[in-house]
């Protein structure tokens, strides 16, 4: 487990198109009167979203009121089910939840190949190929002596797609502030004020994040750099802790200020 954690850390980031903001959703600086779940990088594993959703339900039995849940993003790649994962992500949440599923890195991979393979074949390398397979689609069957057959790879891929996962892609929103907390994919760089913040650190940031916190007078609850148990730092709370290796999807609870993992 270290070890893979470690290359996961590791890994060289590649170079993303940054000219296209996505929405940022801010609900004001009042605390929150509801109780709020924020789940960690789920990287294709439904069965453990589904197993989230239902402890989540189990910790509301004694008071059933509506709740929101927060998606920290990467519901794609490595794991076996992104597309069931996406599809779920499309249904309503089981009431009384709410849902807010925020864009990660490896959603913005997905999308971008989408839009023009040839340019971000990439992203194979970052588990797209565990994803094309959930479609159904090989990608090995489009490659010939190092050579891609593009277009039959694009009729394959608006075939195998459908537009609603597509749009889903497109629409994530790249974080959400609620009173004195703010939930995203991957950090903030320090010393930026919010408006600042350009979607490719808040997608890829890892250092100087990680050791220094955001500078922003908010606890930053996020995913993105995998640990072996949550793990908390300057202004914030890491909790993607390696479902797709694990078999552990971290689930925090935040009730009245007060912050949880449920176990």
């Amino acid at each position: 487990m270290p070890k893979m954690l470690n290359w996961i850390r590791g890994r060289k980031q590649p170079v993303i198109r940054d000219d296209r903001r996505r929405r940022r959703i801010d609900l004001g600086e009042k605390s929150p009167s509801f109780p709020i779940y924020a789940i960690g990088d789920v990287h294709g594993s439904l069965d453990l979203l589904l197993q989230a959703e239902q402890k989540i339900l189990a910790d509301m039995a004694s008071n059933p009121s509506p709740a929101l849940v927060i998606l920290l993003g990467d519901y794609v790649d490595r794991g076996r089910d992104s597309c069931g994962v996406l599809e779920h992500l499309l249904q309503p949440p089981p009431a009384p939840l709410r849902r807010v599923a925020l864009c990660g890195n490896h959603e913005q991979l997905f999308g971008d190949f989408l839009e023009n393979p040839q340019d971000n074949m990439h992203w194979l390398d970052f588990g797209g190929r565990q994803t094309l397979l959930s479609y159904g689609v090989d990608i090995d069957y489009f490659l010939h002596k190092g050579r891609l057959r593009l277009q039959p790879l694009k009729d394959a891929l608006i075939g195998a797609i459908p537009q609603t996962h597509r749009q889903l892609l497109s629409n994530l929103p790249i974080y959400a502030r609620i009173g004195p907390y703010i939930f995203v994919h991957a950090g903030f760089r320090p010393g930026l004020p919010l408006e600042a913040q350009t979607d490719e650190d808040m997608l890829w940031i890892r250092e100087p994040f990680l050791s220094q916190g955001a500078g922003l007078d908010l606890l930053v609850i996020h995913g993105h750099t995998p640990v072996a148990a949550p793990e908390s730092g300057p202004q914030r709370i890491g909790i993607d802790t390696g479902a797709f290796t694990t078999g552990r999807l971290t689930v925090l609870r935040i009730i009245d200020s007060e912050i949880m993992i449920l176990a």
